[in-house]
């Protein structure tokens, strides 16, 4: 390969790195984490003991599970029965 061609894949390579490197926070910053909204199996992380992350809440809207909802929205979501989503974790709906 001549040094014009490796000059390019290596620049080409930098400049993608540092697209996702700039384009990844702006994304997450517009995201909160949202505790007891999401339906069982479709929680983005944290679901209590027995669980390891993502997909693994086995109860809906379950309290310690959370789910990225955008920013401003979470503690303002309609959800069955007059829950409320919460930016901590909550104590209810959690597994038996």
């Amino acid at each position: 390969m001549s040094n014009p061609v490796k000059s390019l894949v290596v620049a080409g390579a930098v400049a993608a790195a540092l697209t996702a490197h700039t384009t990844t926070p702006a994304a997450a910053a517009d995201n909160e984490k949202c505790y007891g909204v999401s339906l069982a199996g479709e929680n983005d992380c944290a679901a209590g003991v027995g669980t390891s992350c993502a997909g693994t809440s086995t109860v809906d809207y379950q309290g310690n599970a959370w789910k990225a909802v955008a920013a401003g929205t979470c503690e303002t979501m309609e959800l069955p029965d007059g829950r409320m989503g919460s930016l901590t974790a909550l104590e209810r709906d959690l597994p038996a």
